[in-house]
């Protein structure tokens, strides 16, 4: 098993205190998930990419903030940009 990095040991110390809390909207947020897993269930394709060690991290992060897998949160993202729903800010 691996070593825990320090955001991980951070949220495991508030969840053996019993200091953790669901998200007040978290219905909304499964259902908003829900729908975006719909989008990208049937995946009949694999890639592979590189990323920086802390845009992985921050994906992570994002990942567990909404309590879905970070690989459902990358394929929620590309599906939204592919669809014309997602726009870089310039």
């Amino acid at each position: 098993m691996s070593k825990l990095d320090k955001e991980e040991q951070d949220i495991l110390e508030a969840f053996d205190a019993a200091k953790l809390q669901r998200a007040p909207d978290i219905e909304e947020r499964k259902a908003r998930h829900q729908k975006y897993a719909e989008g990208t269930f049937k995946k009949d394709a694999r890639i592979n990419i590189r990323l920086s060690s802390k845009d992985l991290r921050g994906l992570q992060k994002k990942a567990l903030e909404e309590g879905i897998p970070y690989q459902t949160l990358v394929a929620s993202i590309l599906h939204k940009y592919v669809e014309g729903r997602l726009h870089e800010q310039r």
